[in-house]
């Protein structure tokens, strides 16, 4: 059993660029864990941001996960774009899995633009099936959904909390921005200033050598990075979404949906989870069935319906969350991954509805 400090049924250890390891303090579980949890952490954010979340996923299912909270994007390392965290994120867990070897399956939970680093990472990390394994593996002879591997682990859990899928960029993105077009353009021409290269990429004001935006690039799978088709390979999709009072990440880029398609809501849909007002689960769609965007639209309506026809060629569960009635309510955007473990902690129920619909 690995060297950490043990409390409470479970244990922890801190590496010297601050990343944490969460398991069970009891030998047995600790053996047979076998599904790698990555947590990835927000802007500005650290690895001790999904703490909370990583202690309740090791008490609920001891026996079954080993928690990484990730390291390698902390502080203002988050500035330095969704790329090249994402290739920092993707070299990471292979350390992890290395140090490992019994682990056969992997999920992640990331929050706000960590969603976004989550995505280019198992994009790197994907591998296609290889055609004779599935051919051995077909039942009677019938040809199997491909669904290949990441990192060389079966990807089972895809889960996104707060991330702005559709980027920032205009058509009320950005709550805090106020919904004013002047403010949303002055916004993307200077965000690069505050936020460097990651707020370029979720501006979507980048342009590398005349490539189109990153967001936009990452609903194809380009060359050797395999993002649709990595998202694709996890047994479930799962988006977490504030409906109001998140002033960074608005519902729409969170939950991947058109305006029109926001659900009417009401207080909590069940007493177990006192914040989730909302639950859907959405099949995929047939690109080709929907009709193109108008050329009177803006750009950035044009570029986010793009953006939401893309990701809705694959299945996702949405679940839709308030803390209107929160005296930290303002905070929702931490509130909902329980931040910190004492001033967030009505988002536990948000936590308690992540491991419940957890695949092991």
């Amino acid at each position: 059993m690995e060297n950490g400090v043990c409390d409470n049924g479970v244990c922890s250890s801190e590496s010297v660029n601050g990343g944490q390891d969460v398991w069970s303090s009891k030998e047995s579980d600790s053996l047979s864990a076998d599904h790698l949890v990555v947590m990835v952490n927000g802007i500005m954010g650290s690895s001790t941001d999904w703490r909370y979340a990583a202690e309740q996923f090791v008490k609920r299912l001891p026996d079954k996960v080993f928690v990484h909270c990730s390291e390698r994007n902390v502080s203002k390392l988050t500035l330095d774009g969704v790329d090249v965290m994402g290739d920092r994120l993707a070299e990471e867990v292979l350390q992890v899995i290395q140090r490992k070897p019994n682990l056969q399956k992997i999920s992640f939970v990331a929050h706000s633009v960590g969603g976004l680093v989550a995505r280019y990472a198992i994009g790197k990390l994907y591998r296609p099936p290889e055609t004779e394994k599935l051919e051995d593996a077909s039942p009677n002879g019938q040809p199997q959904e491909p669904s290949g591997a990441i990192g060389g682990l079966e990807p089972v859990n895809f889960v996104t909390v707060a991330t702005p899928h559709l980027g920032s960029r205009g058509n009320k993105q950005v709550p805090f921005l106020f919904g004013l077009t002047a403010i949303e353009k002055l916004a993307s021409l200077i965000i690069h200033w505050i936020l460097r290269r990651t707020g370029e990429h979720l501006f979507m004001t980048d342009d590398d050598g005349g490539k189109p935006p990153l967001v936009q690039r990452m609903i194809e799978d380009q060359g050797e990075y395999y993002f649709m088709s990595a998202l694709k390979s996890f047994k479930r999709r799962v988006v977490y979404s504030n409906v109001d009072y998140d002033h960074f990440v608005g519902w729409r880029t969170s939950s991947i949906r058109r305006i029109d398609e926001l659900p009417k809501w009401e207080d909590a849909v069940n007493e177990k989870y006192p914040h989730v007002v909302y639950e859907e689960h959405c099949k995929g769609t047939d690109a080709e069935k929907i009709e193109p965007t108008s050329t009177e639209v803006s750009y950035p309506e044009r570029l986010e319906e793009e953006l939401v026809t893309g990701l809705s060629r694959l299945s996702w569960e949405k679940v839709d969350v308030s803390f209107h009635k929160s005296r930290q309510r303002l905070a929702a955007h931490s509130i909902i991954q329980v931040k910190d473990h004492i001033g967030h902690i009505e988002g536990a129920d948000v936590i308690d509805h992540i491991i419940d619909h957890f695949q092991t």
